[in-house]
């Protein structure tokens, strides 16, 4: 890959991979700093990369320093406490936005990750398996039972939008 390559390539999938990453961890800076090692990774291995490969291989890189990085925070952090409330009150939901976003963030990091990269960024099956270093047939098993969970959450009662 040259440097006109690279360059391309930045300009081409950096606002692709930071999209992806900050709708995951919903943190702008640690977005960033894990966009910068990707591209980084892409600069020093530019010699092996093929430019056509690239793009899977900025998100695969992306993927794995986004999953060491929750990986990382949740070993530091400590664990909330979480207070049951005596009686619920159902509410229409005036924010279908925010809703689905506590539906996403209720899943583990591979399914809504798998979300993210099929039903907002439009990637294929082959591509998602590739940067998630999983089959098709994994990513597509995997997909069904996010959106089934996710399915689930919306359509309770307190949820529904």
């Amino acid at each position: 890959m040259t440097e006109k390559e690279y360059n391309d390539c930045v300009t081409q999938y950096a606002d692709n991979v930071y999209r992806f990453i900050v709708k995951n961890l919903r943190h702008e800076e640690d977005a960033r700093d894990i966009v910068q090692t990707a591209f980084e990774k892409l600069w020093r291995n530019r010699e092996t990369i093929e430019t056509i490969k690239s793009k899977s291989y900025l998100f695969t890189v992306a993927y794995n320093q986004m999953i060491d990085h929750i990986r990382k925070v949740k070993r530091i952090e400590l664990k909330d406490i979480f207070e049951e409330s005596g009686s619920k009150t159902y509410q229409l939901h005036s924010n279908p936005r925010k809703t689905l976003m506590e539906a996403l963030n209720r899943l583990n990091e591979t399914q809504k990750s798998l979300v993210m990269l099929k039903d907002y960024e439009g990637y294929s099956y082959e591509e998602i398996g590739q940067i998630m270093n999983l089959n098709a047939s994994q990513v597509k098993v995997y997909l069904h039972r996010a959106r089934l969970a996710l399915k689930t959450y919306l359509v309770k009662p307190e949820n529904i939008i």
